[in-house]
């Protein structure tokens, strides 16, 4: 399945429930907060081996929490009107400026402090 068709899915859940009364900006971004949440949720107070066998052990109760993720922002952004892909390839350029391989590559460090 590709995006567009995927936002079409969701989109059409959300109409045939009539849910879109209640999804404005606000609350949808409060909706993907609460699941982002839900997938930090598997990992908190795991150290590195135990979050490595966890996954292992776990991967559809993860992947469906990261699955509602995709759902409010691919919803948030059909309903607002942003083109996802597009603004995603844009950061991932801006990103790229601020992160250049030569100075970033295997740090952590915030791009100012580079």
């Amino acid at each position: 399945m590709d995006l567009d068709t995927l936002v079409q899915k969701i989109v059409a859940f959300r109409d045939e429930r009539d849910w879109r009364q209640f999804h404005n900006p606000k609350d949808m971004a409060l909706s993907l907060m609460l699941e982002a949440s839900e997938v930090a949720e598997h990992f908190q107070w795991k150290g590195k081996e135990e979050m490595d066998s966890y996954v292992q052990n776990h991967k559809e109760e993860v992947g469906e929490e990261l699955a509602d993720v995709l759902y409010w922002v691919l919803l948030m952004s059909h309903d607002c009107g942003i083109d996802i892909l597009a603004v995603s390839e844009k950061k991932l350029a801006q990103n790229a400026a601020k992160y250049p391989i030569e100075k970033a590559k295997g740090k952590h460090t915030k791009y100012t402090e580079l």
